[in-house]
């Protein structure tokens, strides 16, 4: 099982600093410009987390509130000292990076920040004398920067600025400069003239680029130890250079079969080539590459012997002549990954569950377009096999989403494997902190896209999990995100009705505070939006159905939500959906179930008082529909009803007199026995209506109820009465003059129950 153990104090420091900045190392100057306390020095263990803790907390929380000046905390070396920070997409500006350009950065990862400009080119010079690393992979406008064609203020109205393409920047002054990540870098930079000045880079990714001539990559060929040239078209020019470079541990000329039409065709002589001059080659990525010609021995041969990772025994031909396996092959959409020996101890491809995992555990950060692919694949696993490194596919699914969120196919295919890896099948193996991650990560997904495949998928994961249980850490977030999917009109069916029933289990079984504050997100007028829609279309389906449960339960002991519901024309559309699906008793049952909530609150009670409503109340009584339940709710509105007393019975008809009558008809036509389909969390409603002589029919329904539910239910409701001082109330009923024997003899019944179940549970032992 995943571990639950908790986060390191370094984290749960971080994180409660970035929540709380202004509480603990920050003030706001003038209101708005964040300023760190004088006497603040940290140093770059603590400045590097919490800058990069910031980028996700920015990325994957919505709750997180970002701050435009966080990054001028860290302007001054003097009390903050930056070394190795991890920037992505939108979360930093040209701005951000001018603020720390004092710092001495060893390390800067920039991914995808389409929002740096030229503008940062000139703060990277700030760090060119301390950098190692460099990462500007995705940088797509780096190298632009604005013009104003028509060179005054006046002219800009209507000459606007354009994207002008920045030549002359070069690395010249970067001379510690090790590892440089330019992947999918802007096309028409001179990238040759760009690097020159690098002296001894032992580490370059040139993902995406088109170089025809490459041959200045040997001026590194003593020093460059990993070169990554995915999805770059080669040629025979190119591999003769990349032999060359005799100190390669790393080589990656992969491509994305599907992006485009590459005329080169890998051959056994390339591979022969690689494997003699590369001799300290420990990871090879040659992804979606067609083979020209046969590289592999003969499938006779290739079956012999138990699976080996020994090159002598490779099914690759080429590959015989490896001193040592390859630590990583990467063989993803080949048809090299389906062998049987291959010389190395992990290996990306589709061939099973294990390949696929490295794929994604190797192409997630930079390469979406073929993670989605190979999480497709692991979709298919999880869903017609079994995952058997079920712990290992989550994390890997669950980075691959946070990473991606806004690339429409990662969100598909992970939210569709999510589904398949949290079902009930797998739970065990799952702990608590990382059922949290996916709901995380689900609720991203649900947040960031409103494509339909990825709602309904994020919607059904959310259904693997114990409601509102394991939700209620992000219960508002969840409810907004739900009711969002409810608003639209006209709105996916299958999506609506997963909604609504996880609306609906959400407000089930929660305190009332959790109630309240749904209901003024508008939960109660998103319900009877949708009733009204399916009254308009005459349609009583789950969507329906749950929609009133749903109500039914928002409303239980929350008087603020019942007002809402009467506010909103609730009642006109109970009488509607009463006459156009007279059949239906489940709606029945939670129409009045509700209604039972609205007529426990004493200030709602005079809305309820009016000729028609308490006659359909009143010919309610005689239902049987779903055994007694509509019967006994209606009993129930009209015991509260009841219990105001003959002066607030407003009405001329039907008579007070008329209704007690049928009130009492009905209670001594239930079977007590009776199962129920009803989960009281409180009596309080109920034992309300015991001592008092007003309404004895009202004290005697109330008393069947706690009879009918002691006498079914003992285990859960004997001590439920018991702790809620259901027996002195009792016992005083049986007092009263007022009372019926019924009721008296009812009531000793139930003090009888309760007693033998405190005897029969007391703990005798010593």
């Amino acid at each position: 099982m995943a571990s639950d153990s908790p986060e390191s104090l370094m984290t749960l420091c971080t994180d409660y600093c970035l929540r709380n900045l202004e509480g603990t190392l920050c003030y706001l100057l003038d209101n708005e410009t964040l300023r760190l306390h004088p006497d603040v020095f940290l140093p770059s263990e603590i400045c590097d987390k919490l800058v990069n803790e910031y980028v996700e907390l920015v990325n994957a929380d919505s709750i997180f509130e970002p701050h435009e000046s966080f990054f001028t905390l860290f302007s001054d070396p003097r009390s903050t000292r930056l070394a190795r920070i991890h920037l992505r997409e939108d979360v930093v500006q040209d701005q951000d990076l001018e603020a720390i350009r004092k710092q001495d950065l060893v390390e800067l990862s920039l991914i995808n920040c389409e929002k740096l400009t030229a503008k940062s080119l000139q703060t990277l010079l700030s760090f060119s004398h301390t950098l190692v690393s460099l990462s500007l992979f995705g940088c797509s406008n780096l190298f632009y920067e604005e013009e104003n064609p028509g060179g005054c203020e006046d002219d800009c109205l209507v000459n606007p600025t354009r994207q002008v393409l920045v030549k002359d920047f070069t690395f010249e002054g970067f001379s510690r400069l090790r590892f440089l990540n330019l992947g999918r870098m802007t096309e028409g930079v001179n990238v040759e003239t760009l690097l020159r000045p690098l002296a001894s880079l032992t580490a370059l990714d040139l993902s995406g680029i088109q170089l025809n001539d490459v041959a200045f990559l040997t001026q590194w060929k003593d020093s460059l130890v990993s070169l990554v040239l995915y999805n770059m078209d080669l040629s025979e020019e190119h591999i003769q250079v990349i032999s060359q470079l005799r100190k390669l541990r790393h080589l990656d000329i992969s491509r994305d079969r599907l992006s485009s039409y590459y005329k080169f065709k890998l051959t056994r002589r390339v591979l022969s080539l690689f494997v003699d001059n590369l001799v300290d080659l420990s990871s090879l990525d040659i992804s979606g590459h067609t083979m020209l010609e046969n590289c592999t021995i003969s499938s006779i041969e290739e079956k012999v012997g138990q699976i080996s990772i020994e090159p002598s025994k490779s099914s690759i031909a080429p590959f015989r002549d490896l001193k040592r396996p390859l630590q990583f092959l990467g063989l993803f959409e080949t048809s090299l990954c389906r062998l049987t020996h291959i010389p190395a101890y992990k290996v990306s491809g589709d061939k099973n569950e294990e390949q696929v995992l490295n794929a994604i555990e190797a192409y997630t950060e930079h390469r979406p377009e073929i993670t989605s692919r190979a999480i497709n694949l692991l979709f298919d696993i999880a869903r017609i096999e079994r995952c058997n490194q079920l712990l290992r596919a989550l994390q890997l699914v669950i980075t691959a989403l946070k990473c991606h969120k806004y690339d429409k196919n990662i969100q598909v295919t992970g939210s569709a494997a999510l589904f398949y890896l949290t079902n009930s099948e797998y739970r065990m193996e799952q702990s608590v902190k990382l059922r949290r991650q996916v709901i995380q990560v689900v609720l991203n997904g649900m947040e960031s896209y409103q494509e339909v495949t990825v709602q309904r998928n994020c919607c059904l994961t959310l259904c693997n999990f114990s409601i509102p249980e394991e939700l209620e850490f992000q219960y508002r977030r969840v409810n907004e995100l739900l009711l969002n999917i409810l608003n639209p009109t006209r709105q996916d069916e299958s999506i609506q009705r997963i909604a609504v029933h996880l609306c609906n289990a959400l407000v089930c079984q929660v305190d009332n505070d959790h109630k309240e504050a749904v209901g003024k997100m508008g939960f109660v007028m998103t319900m009877l939006k949708l009733i009204q829609k399916k009254l308009v279309d005459k349609t009583c389906d789950q969507v329906m159905e749950f929609s009133w449960s749903a109500l039914w339960n928002i409303t239980d002991e929350t008087p603020d939500n019942c007002e809402m519901f009467l506010n909103y024309s609730g009642m006109k559309l109970f009488l509607e959906c009463l006459k156009e699906f007279p059949e239906k008793q489940e709606l029945h049952r939670n129409m009045l179930g509700l209604l039972g909530n609205v007529a426990e609150v004493k200030e709602l009670r005079p809305q309820l008082m009016t000729s028609q409503f308490i006659s359909v109340f009143s010919n309610l009584l005689e239902s049987k529909a779903d055994g007694i339940e509509v019967s006994y709710n209606a009993c129930g509105v009209l015991s509260h009803i009841m219990f105001d007393g003959p002066e607030a019975w407003g009405i001329c008809e039907p008579r007070r007199e008329e209704v007690v009558d049928r009130m009492w008809a009905a209670i001594q036509s239930w079977d007590i026995n009776s199962r129920r389909n009803i989960n009281y969390r409180s009596f309080e409603p109920i034992l309300r209506l015991l001592p008092q002589g007003i309404s004895p029919v009202s004290q005697h329904w109330a008393t069947w109820a706690l009879y009918n539910l002691v006498s079914v239910y003992p285990d859960k409701y004997c001590p439920l009465l018991i702790k809620e001082g259901g027996m002195p109330l009792l016992k005083e009923v049986i007092k009263m003059a007022s009372a019926r024997q019924e009721t008296k003899e009812m009531a000793r019944k139930v003090i009888e129950h309760c007693s033998n179940f405190k005897e029969e549970n007391m703990d005798t032992s010593r």
